[in-house]
Parts: structure tokens; C-alpha cells; sequence
């Protein structure tokens, strides 16, 4: 059976307009990550069909080039998409600034717009992977007096998310779950009083789940309750069929954005006919 291509993949308008993230505007709100594939040329076919046109590359832990000799630059098309550098595998907030800068460098040898901007990871530990609140601050504080346009992975605390937005962080990134667990959005109810915090007032200011997806269901979940895109990796490289995956990603995406401009129905203790009842005679009873 013939796979479809990237053109041929449904698309919904009502669903795609684009993401303002700082100055970068971005066509899909699905964020890709570049790491755990089989190969390379797995990661190029995946990236095609989950229609993303942001990806993110970890300058810490990426090797650009692979055992067989490939470079993994020559399989991403630079014209295509933007790179967002990434700062995965940092612990203290002066090695996470390091790498930024490294990683501008790089992307300014490649003229590829994604230079100016970080997704800064500062983490607190390798068991959990869970972000360290106060080194994450620090090292936002630092890269915003630099010029860096960041985008901060964070935990899902709602006062945590509202301090790294007054340091200038041009977009939170709360966790649904810890990185590579795959289980979903575990504290839905925290996302949204971080939506309420990030938005009063500054309704157009960008939030987006960063880590745990593990299937398209999860990424449904997170854009149901309001938030600006999705950025995930494993959920698709580890996938069993990965292609399968990256477009199941991209449709749940849609989807899900779709439910929530919608306005889903609210819950009810009791049942409530889909038919009008209107006109009809009840029966007497016997």
C-alpha cells in the first residue's frame, strides 16, 4: 500500500492557524523532536508526516554524526524547518546558558532562523528528569539579557510557570508527565490554572505541554484544555510503527484544537434525550 506523502495528509484550516511564538511564527503547533529514532532517514520520513515545521535538537546529547558516518544535518532540510536548539542533559543554569549559546552558534553557521531561540531545559536530576525551578529562573534571567527568545520547559506549578513569564520567557512549556514516561497529561487541573495565570491578560501568550505524550489520545487531552501546541519526541521514535504515529500525532493535534475552539458540552449527573420531547403526548399510565 502506497503511503501518502506530506501534501496528501487532511488538513482542517479551522484548526491551523498559526502559532505566534517571539518573533517566529509557526504554521503546525505540533514541535518535533529530532532524538531516539532508529536512524536518521526514520526521523526524516517522521518528520514529514507528522506536518511539524519547528524541530528541536538537543546541542548537548545530538550527535551529529551517526556510527555509519551520517550527518544528521543532511537529513533535515534547513529550508523547511526551523530548529529550535535545545538545552537537554544540562544541570546548573551556567551549563544550560553554555549550550545556548553553542547552539546559536551552530544554527547561525547553518543561516537557519532558529538561532535567536532556546528551549531551555535545566534539570535536577537523571532519575526523574524533572526541572529545577530555581536554576530554570536563573538561567532564563540570564538568556533574556542576552537576546534569546526562550521557551522554558517547566514543571506543571501554576506559581513556577508565572515567574519564568515575568523573566521574559517568550513561552512556558509546562510538563504533562516526566520526559519519556508516555503517561499523558497527569495533572490536567494544574494545566489549566497555568493557562489562567499565563493568559489573564495576555490572552495570545503561547503555552505549550512539553514531555510525558506517549500515544495521540495524550496530545488530544492537552489541546482540549487550551493550549497553544504540543512538543514531544519519544511518543513518536518509539512508537511501534513511528510513521503510523507521527500522523496520528498530527491528526490528534488538530483535533483536539478543533474540540476546543468547539466548546465541548458540559457534564451532566443525569441523561438528556438527543431528541426534542416537545409535542409528544406522554402515555397514561396504567
Amino acid at each position: 500500500m502506497r503511503k501518502m506523502s506530506i501534501d496528501e495528509q487532511p488538513t482542517h484550516s479551522l484548526a491551523s492557524e498559526p502559532l505566534q511564538i517571539g518573533t517566529h511564527t509557526l504554521r503546525s503547533r505540533l514541535i518535533v523532536g529530532t532524538g531516539k529514532y532508529a536512524d536518521y532517514e526514520a526521523m526524516r520520513r517522521c518528520l514529514e508526516l507528522s506536518g511539524t515545521d519547528c524541530i528541536t535538537v538537543a546541542v548537548r546529547r545530538e550527535r551529529l554524526i551517526d556510527a555509519a558516518g551520517n550527518n544528521i544535518l543532511d537529513f533535515i532540510d534547513s529550508a523547511r524547518y526551523t530548529l529550535l536548539p535545545n538545552t537537554a542533559g544540562c544541570f546548573t543554569a551556567d551549563d544550560a546558558v553554555r549550550t545556548a549559546r553553542l547552539g546559536r552558534e551552530i544554527l547561525l553557521g547553518l543561516e537557519n532562523p532558529g538561532a535567536d531561540w532556546v528551549k531551555l531545559e535545566v534539570l535536577g536530576d537523571t532519575k526523574t528528569l524533572l526541572p529545577d525551578p530555581i536554576a530554570t529562573l536563573e538561567a532564563t534571567e540570564k538568556l533574556v539579557a542576552e537576546g534569546f527568545q526562550v521557551l522554558c520547559y517547566t514543571s506543571d506549578d501554576p506559581v513556577a510557570a508565572r515567574r519564568l513569564k515575568e523573566a521574559g520567557a517568550a513561552s512556558v512549556m509546562p510538563a504533562g508527565s516526566p520526559i519519556g514516561s508516555g503517561q499523558g497529561v497527569l495533572n490536567p487541573n494544574n494545566i489549566r490554572i497555568c493557562l489562567e495565570y499565563l493568559k489573564d491578560n495576555d490572552p495570545d501568550y503561547p503555552v505549550i505541554v512539553d514531555a510525558g505524550v506517549g500515544t495521540a489520545s495524550d496530545v488530544t487531552v492537552a489541546m482540549e484544555l487550551g493550549v497553544d501546541g504540543v512538543l514531544l519526541n519519544t511518543g513518536i521514535a518509539h512508537a511501534a510503527d513511528p510513521e503510523k504515529m507521527a500522523v496520528a500525532m498530527r491528526s490528534a493535534l488538530e483535533a483536539g484544537r478543533l474540540a476546543y475552539q468547539a466548546g465541548r458540552i458540559p457534564r451532566k449527573l443525569y441523561a438528556t434525550a438527543s431528541s426534542p420531547d416537545e409535542g409528544i403526548i406522554a402515555p397514561k399510565p396504567r
